[in-house]
């Protein structure tokens, strides 16, 4: 077989030639790099497998999503291990779900998934107002996560099966009122205690550390007195608003806008209404929903007979803390803001009318509607502002991804300078003198992205200063750098840095003497309790700290009562030591019953929690999951 190359092996080279050699004309080194690292294995389920570029994928859009619903949130959080560790936990519990579902055939109907999207209000709001479901607005809105409206439909599908893997647990799991009772009586238990504090800043005084023990603390802790390594840097940053500055709207395209959009851009109608409600969550017993909903009658009869005095009415009546006061008014809403019951109803009123009790989750309802605010359609002129921005926004989102391609190969192919990338898309090179490899306290933007630090601070950036690559730093943000100037990291000198040395061994001088000192007197103490000089008797608890330091209070709380009373010595860390004399235990004082149901109920939502968590952790073992991210992966294997 071997023959065949060793005869021909100029036809062979040739051949390898015009196969390999293209290949990283193309893609370079870089490139397979890449490919290979794109197809890394990150977690399994079973035989299914996560890899890197699927992870990516997801946290980009899982990024995406929620700087859409908040912009103002932080890049650098999203940024984080932390955080991309989430999404892979995220898509390791979809396919375990997703796997328990398909074994247990809890499979969703097209009947069902039509019966979830019609109550979902997001879908609600794209309706139209003969109520038919705008196919333009559904298809984007689809296509804003990446989907056909098939494909959105199967997501929510699925996502409806994986949400019934859990429901057996979620909604059959109690907790008894006694057991709960005892968990929290314990939980709330108080102590009544005694102290004597024995502060750093007492001692400071008698703490004189001599010059060879300053010498001694500097040489042996030399990596404290560290100037951090800084550069000059120069950087350009591409974004949608850069991308949106290249961008004119013809007027044509602006009117023929408004013409298809009017109406949705003059607003949406706006009802204002007032309520009574009669509090019953969806979780009470028969008998107490049954009760409020008697009371909601009532009421209802009173109102209906004397409709000028529902404000007055639902003052005296309404649990609704939020609107109580202001006699249950409620504003204007538009439709999406209210649960679905309650916004039915308020939409098929007229002005003036008294609903029927109406049923939700939080209770029972009696409605007013007070006044409806039709939307009046606006003219082009007054919009046009407003349309502009919309359009160039669209187009700029269009544009991005070609202009960013165009960044990326500029920053690397002429990566000696910023120049021809800032000249070529017309954008700012900004610099700072003294960038350090951490991000500085406030810093914004790309200056506190540590995928961007660490690329200006990497080896090779330092040693060459060419630009590093095209860098995402946030949705749609790219940013490249280049070092112009590099002062490495140095320990600064001893002369410079005494005031802080002699601080730092001063101040541990005094914890030393305050503990010594502590430690003496509880020894004391302890053997005739007459000496002590504690505080007067105060009752600590979790609920009441009593200006206690919070060490305090867990070591009294913590303290065995067997034999009382029990005498504790306490670090409170830097600021020094305390005596403590734990005198009594003492029951937690009566709460009102409402308290003591909200508490009860507290109690099981987070044993419902527990339960779930621990079912879920179940059927990680029966999945086989693997975490095989290193590092950050291995403390949360299964």
């Amino acid at each position: 077989m071997f023959d065949v190359f060793r005869k021909h092996t100029k036809i062979m080279m040739v051949l390898l030639f015009v196969l390999v050699i293209p290949s990283f004309v193309l893609l370079g080194l870089d490139g397979y790099n890449r490919m290979q690292e794109s197809t890394e294995v990150v977690a399994k389920v079973g035989k299914l497998e996560i890899t890197k570029a699927q992870w990516d994928d997801a946290h980009k859009n899982e990024v995406d999503r929620l700087r859409s619903a908040q912009p103002q949130l932080d890049v650098k959080l999203l940024d984080s291990d932390g955080a991309r560790l989430a999404t892979l936990e995220r898509m390791v519990r979809d396919r375990v779900l997703a796997l328990a579902a398909q074994d247990a055939r809890l499979l969703t109907s097209d009947a069902r998934l039509a019966r979830f999207l019609q109550e979902d209000p997001t879908i609600a709001s794209l309706r139209q107002p003969n109520g038919k479901l705008d196919m333009d607005r559904y298809r984007q809105l689809a296509a804003n996560q990446g989907l056909t409206p098939e494909g959105f439909e199967n997501s929510v599908r699925d996502d409806i099966s994986r949400q019934q893997v859990q429901a057996g647990i979620v909604t059959s799991s109690f907790a008894a009122a006694a057991v709960a009772d005892v968990s929290l009586n314990a939980f709330f238990e108080r102590r009544e205690i005694q102290f004597a504090n024995f502060l750093t800043k007492d001692y400071a005084s008698g703490a004189n550390p001599t010059e060879a023990e300053l010498q001694t603390f500097y040489q042996v802790n030399e990596s404290l007195f560290k100037a951090s390594e800084q550069a000059k840097v120069e950087y350009v940053v591409l974004d949608i608003d850069a991308v949106k500055k290249s961008i004119t709207v013809a007027e044509a395209d602006a009117r023929s806008y408004y013409e298809q959009n009017a109406a949705r851009l003059s607003g949406k109608e706006g009802r204002r209404a007032s309520h009574i409600l009669i509090s019953a969550p969806k979780d009470a017993s028969v008998e107490a929903r049954q009760k409020a909903k008697d009371m909601a009658e009532s009421l209802l009869k009173t109102v209906r007979a004397k409709p000028e005095s529902f404000a007055d009415i639902a003052k005296k009546n309404s649990q609704d803390p939020g609107s109580a006061a202001k006699g249950g008014d409620l504003d204007y809403f538009e439709r999406g803001a209210m649960v679905k019951s309650f916004e039915d109803a308020v939409f098929s009123m007229k002005k003036g009318d008294i609903s029927e009790v109406v049923t939700s989750d939080f209770g029972y309802h009696i409605i007013r509607l007070t006044d409806v605010k039709l939307p009046v359609q606006r003219s082009f002129d007054e919009l046009r502002t407003g349309i502009e921005a919309d359009l160039k926004a669209q187009q700029a989102q269009r544009k991005y991804a070609e202009v960013a391609e165009l960044f990326t190969n500029t920053v690397y192919e002429q990566s000696d300078s910023l120049k021809p990338v800032a000249d070529k898309l017309g954008l700012p090179i900004q610099s700072i003198d003294a960038l350090v490899r951490q991000p500085l306290p406030g810093a914004k933007g790309v200056l506190a992205s540590e995928k961007f630090l660490a690329a200006i601070f990497s080896a090779d950036s330092v040693a060459k200063k060419r630009n590093t690559e095209a860098i995402e730093v946030g949705v749609n943000q790219l940013v490249a750098g280049r070092i112009v100037s590099y002062s490495p990291q140095r320990t600064l000198p001893f002369n410079e840095v005494r005031p802080q040395v002699q601080q730092r061994v001063a101040a541990a001088a005094a914890l030393e003497l305050a503990r010594h000192d502590g430690n003496a007197k509880l020894t004391q103490w302890k053997q005739d309790a007459s000496k002590a000089v504690l505080s007067p008797a105060l009752v600590v608890s979790r609920e009441q700290a009593s200006n206690v330091a919070p060490q305090m209070v867990l070591a009294a709380l913590r303290a065995d009562t067997a034999a009382l009373p029990a005498w504790l010595g306490v670090e409170l860390g830097s600021d020094g030591f305390a005596v403590v004399r734990v005198n009594k235990l003492m029951a937690r004082e009566d709460v009102p019953m409402a308290t003591r149901q909200r508490e009860r109920e507290q109690y099981t939502q987070r044993w419902t929690s527990a339960e779930a968590q621990a079912y879920y952790a179940a059927l990680k073992d029966r999945f086989k999951v693997q975490m095989l991210v290193p590092a950050i992966g291995a403390s949360v294997s299964k």
